[in-house]
């Protein structure tokens, strides 16, 4: 049964336990301020007085959310030992702030350190650790999100089990875990982008990439021009029609075989300053070119093609 959940109304799809018995729809919606369950179709009510499965405290604010819940932060891949473990801290004090005595002060560094080397000396664990620190660097210089995150981390995690990071730089197989979970959740980033600020070269990256997926059997859409539209036409700060034109510029060159064999940047490079043209809303060759990551060459190859077999007819008299 799928469910959606809004502020403090749940929405329930179809399934065989709710389907109203008055009129058979399949959407109903449950209040948990009054406790009641409501056919959105006829608006019965279904039942009242639910039991509220939430927690016995209010908060106002997430701070007092974190402080007031008693369970811990949720599994993530992206931490070495999944959030599962432990943590003794580095301050010898007890759970009421008093400084602790000798006797206390030697028992705690002693548990310290054995939680230290209990977690360190798997050199899979080591491993991790050093992985997911640099996962989570590049993620946040690259603006990626935390479901793209996890997804890399489960890439990289697979890696590893399959012994593809053996006699590979880790930072390697990091920023191509995050280049091909980027092409996953159908964001695509370019090769040149993130091994801008990857500690590795393009080449490398490639050759990680291909050796991931060979390895893994990962199965990644194949990228194309116009999933990269709305992050150039970001970049640029392009208007909506002019966008809206380089989709569908890109639609015809689909059909009639022109983005075959081409990258997908300069596919979309050419796209926009061909509508940018179109609907003077002017950028330069450069600005495009720099936004997608591809030189100017490029753009101008890819463009004569589109105008070419597409049949547009360029004014540049606007």
């Amino acid at each position: 049964m799928k469910m959606t959940t809004t502020a403090n109304v749940r929405v329930r799809k179809r399934s065989l336990s709710a389907v109203c018995p008055n009129c058979g729809n399949g959407e109903l919606v449950e209040d948990r301020t009054r406790g009641e369950r409501i056919c959105v179709s006829c608006g019965s009510v279904l039942a009242h007085g639910m039991a509220d499965t939430g927690p016995e405290w209010r908060a106002f604010s997430r701070e007092e959310r974190d402080l007031r819940a008693r369970t811990g932060a949720p599994m993530s891949l992206r931490r070495a030992d999944k959030g599962l473990s432990t943590v003794i801290g580095w301050g010898n004090k007890d759970a009421n702030g008093r400084s602790l005595g000798g006797k206390g002060r030697t028992a705690i560094y002693r548990m310290r350190k054995w939680q230290i080397r209990s977690q360190t000396h798997d050199s899979k664990q080591r491993n991790l650790k050093l992985a997911m620190s640099e996962l989570d660097r590049l993620s946040s210089q690259l603006g990626i999100p935390n479901s793209i995150r996890e997804t890399a981390a489960h890439i990289y995690r697979k890696a590893l089990d399959k012994r593809l990071v053996r006699g590979q730089s880790i930072d390697g197989i990091v920023a191509a875990s995050i280049y091909l979970s980027c092409r996953i959740h159908v964001a695509p980033r370019q090769l040149a982008e993130i091994a801008s600020v990857a500690k590795v070269d393009k080449k490398g990256l490639g050759m990680s990439v291909r050796r991931i997926l060979r390895g893994t059997g990962i199965r990644v859409p194949v990228p194309s021009a116009i999933t990269l539209i709305p992050r150039i036409s970001s970049d640029l700060g392009l208007k909506g029609r002019t966008v809206t034109r380089a989709a569908s510029i890109i639609d015809d060159a689909r059909r009639v075989g022109v983005t075959d064999g081409k990258a997908p940047a300069g596919i979309a490079g050419a796209a926009l300053y061909i509508s940018c043209i179109l609907e003077n809303d002017r950028r330069t060759q450069r600005e495009i070119s720099n936004a997608a990551s591809v030189t100017e060459v490029t753009i101008r190859n890819r463009y004569k093609d589109l105008v070419r077999k597409l049949g547009i007819e360029m004014d540049f008299t606007q």
